[in-house]
């Protein structure tokens, strides 16, 4: 099973590949990059696409339902707050964000732990595959080994 740089090194052969990150959205911190950056440095970009993810984890519009995926999705009932909890394992899927220049897909990856980690990928938008590049990240973000 493959370690952080081995799969980074995957993603990168990918049609269009710019860079890739593995990042923990909690903290910022870039546990791992390769090639090239959107603003030339990676820790930067780290921390601008925790943001991201950390918003898009963290708001209860994205939290899945009991509807989604037909009922085997769902949030475990309610906390002491009153509010939804959040099913195990990551709170989104993916996000897809979609510049003039590029897309920018942020995978999030399922742990044994907290699941606070997700894989960003800079895609060229002429050379691009958006689909594939989903699909290949999703398999990519499976066989990961962290630890």
């Amino acid at each position: 099973m493959p370690g952080i740089d081995e799969c980074l090194t995957e993603a990168m052969t990918l049609p269009g590949a710019r860079g890739a990150s593995l990042v923990d959205w909690t903290s910022g911190l870039a546990l791992g990059t390769a090639g090239e950056s959107p603003v030339g440095d990676h820790e930067t970009t780290a921390a601008e696409t925790a943001e991201l993810a950390r918003s898009a984890a963290e708001f209860d519009t994205f939290l899945a339902t009991d509807d989604d995926a037909g009922g085997t999705g769902g949030a475990g009932g309610t906390g002491d707050d009153g509010r939804p909890e959040k099913a195990g394992g990551p709170p989104v899927e993916d996000l897809i964000v979609t510049t003039r220049a590029g897309y920018h897909v942020l995978r999030f990856v399922e742990t044994s732990f907290d699941s606070s980690v997700f894989l960003h990928l800079w895609l060229d938008r002429e050379t691009g595959n958006l689909a594939l590049a989903r699909m290949r990240l999703r398999d990519i973000a499976e066989k990961l080994v962290l630890g």
